[in-house]
């Protein structure tokens, strides 16, 4: 018989059969494992301590004054608040605190150290997590406190706590952020003013320097100089008329002085009676009339006809006028006789004299008063020029410090806007402060208290206990299909067909001792009801405890 080479047999498709027949073989295996972490599940599961989790909801209230009329200083996101008010909430100062205050973690505390009880325990066990409360349109925003602990009372007691410290810190955070920013503002718009005042004031100690030098003053000195040269022009002109008129007068006064030294020579009778035509009263209402004829026309050359100098020398020559009138008059009633004796012959030669010496005295006032005009231009002429020397003066003389002036100006523009912004922003933040100050600004309030929980939130028995139990369910089909994998030798008549390719004439069956085989059977079936046993006990002991002693 020659020897049969090695060779690898692929196995044959296994059946319902086959593995009704390989969890027959392999049943303690397989329900072994399960026992074993299900009574672990279990005993653990139940000795682990409660864990109760209290939660409470913060509204975010905004602001009762619209923000379109009323800006807050305060524009951080609404995560990045709540996320610094947790930090500073869950600090590890406040931690101590509340872990002192409530007397947590006290076996924790007795073998561990305040920092690693705080790190590992109190603020894996404390949660803030933003949220949108509401529903449709009523949405606002909200951020939920949660706090983990086997004693419920105290989990509720710490969120309240929790919850009180959000609410105090946000009052404190932006009652101190738009104290602030109103100080801050107000301080630098203190400074922007100086710095307005201080560019003020020397700007003007420059213009002061150099008063009609100035860039800016050029334009307006060409001007005032082309209108004193017209002024000039029409002063000189005025004293050249002026000048004319008092010669033409002079001319016609020496004409009629020459007329009446004639009359005089031819009719000295009449000389003698026209003398003493004028009484004393009469020269000086004269005299009087005549000078405020000459001061009217200098006064009308200076100022208009509404002016109140030329109508008080008006009045006061209409009532002078009068006076006269009224003299003449008197006069002429008691030199009535002394006319009539006249011979008629010579009232001709009176009328005359009379004429030709009102003429005389009429172009002498004439003349005077040019005299007073001619004087009067004088003056205006000399103020004229002194101004006109003046201002050649300035617009020749080079500018100086036109570049200094210019940034002068240009820095006090920018100052003045800096000031003006500063100060409409000092404002705002000042309106804001008082908004904040009044409670009306973005608040927290409690939408929902903290809750007192009335079931443990951890740890979830059920489902830790069929995790458990189903892990070793698959552990024993794992161990019994590697020991089915690991077993090659042939099982049944199928297996005998599959491997041998024989035909299969009868079977004999494996024949052991019945003493053995039910021996063997009851050791076993003691076996597994004693594991049994002891895994119910042990399971109900767990149970036992947990309802005895915690809770």
């Amino acid at each position: 018989m020659q020897p049969t080479e090695n060779f690898s047999i692929p196995r044959r498709a296994l059946d319902v059969e086959d593995f009704i027949d390989i969890v027959r073989r392999h049943k303690g295996w397989i329900f072994g494992p399960f026992l074993v972490t299900l009574v672990a599940s279990v005993v653990g599961v139940y000795l682990w301590p409660d864990s109760y989790e209290s939660v409470a909801v913060v509204k975010i209230v905004p602001q009762q004054v619209p923000q379109n009329m009323v800006q807050s200083s305060i524009s951080n996101d609404l995560a990045d608040r709540i996320n610094s008010m947790a930090t500073t909430v869950l600090s590890r100062n406040v931690l101590t605190t509340i872990i002192n205050n409530f007397d947590l973690y006290k076996s924790e505390r007795k073998r561990l150290p305040m920092e690693d009880v705080i790190d590992n325990l109190m603020r894996k066990s404390v949660k803030i997590n933003p949220m949108m409360a509401g529903t449709g349109s009523h949405v606002v925003p909200a951020f939920t406190v949660q706090f983990s602990y086997p004693d419920r009372m105290l989990a509720n007691k710490v969120v309240q706590d929790v919850v009180g410290r959000f609410i105090a810190e946000n009052v404190s955070n932006r009652s101190t952020a738009t104290t602030e920013t109103t100080q801050f503002l107000k301080d630098q718009s203190e400074q922007a003013k100086k710095d307005l005042e201080a560019l003020e004031d020397k700007l003007s100690h420059f213009r002061v320097q150099n008063n009609g030098r100035l860039p800016d003053q050029v334009d307006r000195n060409i001007q005032q100089m082309a209108g004193l040269q017209n002024r000039y022009q029409f002063l000189t002109g005025s004293k050249n008329r002026a000048e004319m008129e008092k010669l033409s007068l002079e001319t016609n006064l020496r004409v009629e002085k020459g007329r009446k030294a004639e009359l005089m020579r031819v009719a000295p009778q009449v000389a003698a009676v026209a003398a003493t035509m004028k009484s004393d009263r009469m020269l000086e209402i004269e005299r009087e009339i005549r000078n405020y004829e000459d001061a009217l026309t200098v006064t009308r050359q200076r100022f208009t006809e509404a002016h109140p100098d030329v109508q008080t020398l008006k009045n006061r020559l209409e009532v002078a006028k009068q006076r006269k009138e009224q003299i003449q008059k008197e006069e002429s009633e008691n030199k009535t006789t002394t006319v009539a004796a006249v011979p008629p012959e010579n009232r001709q030669l009176q009328m005359q004299v009379l004429d030709v010496d009102g003429n005389v005295q009429r172009l002498e006032s004439a003349s005077r008063a040019k005299d007073l005009e001619i004087a009067d231009l004088d003056s205006q002429i000399k103020d004229v020029q002194t101004s006109i020397n003046r201002l050649e003066g300035q617009i020749n003389a080079t500018p100086l410090g036109e570049q200094e002036y210019s940034d002068l100006l240009r820095e006090r523009e920018i100052a003045k806007q800096k000031y003006i912004e500063l100060d409409s922003r000092l404002s705002t933040a000042e309106i804001a402060q008082d908004l904040e100050n009044r409670g009306q600004g973005e608040k927290l309030e409690l939408l929902d208290a903290a809750s007192l929980p009335q079931t443990p939130t951890e740890p979830k028995r059920p489902m830790v206990i069929g995790i458990g139990a189903g892990l070793g369910l698959m552990l024993g089909v794992v161990i019994a299909a590697a020991r089915e994998m690991k077993d090659t030798s042939l099982k049944n008549l199928k297996d005998v067909r599959a491997y041998t390719q024989m035909a299969i004439l009868g079977s004999v069956p494996l024949l052991e001792n019945d003493f053995v085989v039910r021996r063997r059977k009851r050791i076993a079936w003691l076996g597994w009801t004693t594991a049994c046993l002891m895994a119910v006990v042990t399971m109900a002991g767990s149970v036992v405890y947990y309802y005895n002693y915690k809770v």
